[in-house]
């Protein structure tokens, strides 16, 4: 599964929105852009995909900014994707069905609606609030310095 650089800095974006929930302050897409060094004008296309998909609100002005239109915990991964990845979460393409349906029905129904399946189940499972929290995880990790 290959996830593009648009869903991969969606979800970035997402998981540092959550790690600031809690101040119920808008974030700027330009201090998202610095923290992550992704590129403001490609953030923004980004932000306007995940507004549209009901991810984000935002506000204009100079405190204007973004912030998630729910709880870290009621957002999941499958909803910040699938608000981004358009092609990832579309129904897998007929194969063989003019010359061979039966091959094509089988396919579908034993590889490619199982895979899409597992996948949405998958992604269902994990909210921005656990990833915050293997956020904090790797934080810890990487807190301790050993010196001989």
């Amino acid at each position: 599964m290959r996830i593009s650089a648009k869903g991969r800095y969606a979800l970035a974006a997402a998981i540092n929105m959550a790690e600031n929930y809690s101040s119920g302050e808008y974030i700027t897409v330009i201090s998202i852009s610095e923290k992550l060094g992704i590129s403001k004008i490609y953030l923004e296309q980004v932000f306007s995909l995940l507004k549209r998909g009901g991810i984000v609100n935002s506000v204009k002005g100079a405190q204007g900014g973004y912030q998630l239109a729910r709880s870290p915990r009621q957002v999941t991964v499958y909803d910040v994707l699938s608000a981004v990845e358009t092609a990832l979460f579309e129904p897998a393409e007929e194969t063989v069905k003019l010359n061979a349906p039966e091959i094509d029905a089988a396919m579908r129904a034993t590889v490619f609606d199982a895979l899409d399946s597992a996948v949405k189940s998958a992604l269902e499972k994990i909210t921005l609030s656990d990833l915050v929290s293997e956020v904090e995880k790797h934080k810890a990790d990487q807190g301790f310095m050993f010196f001989i």
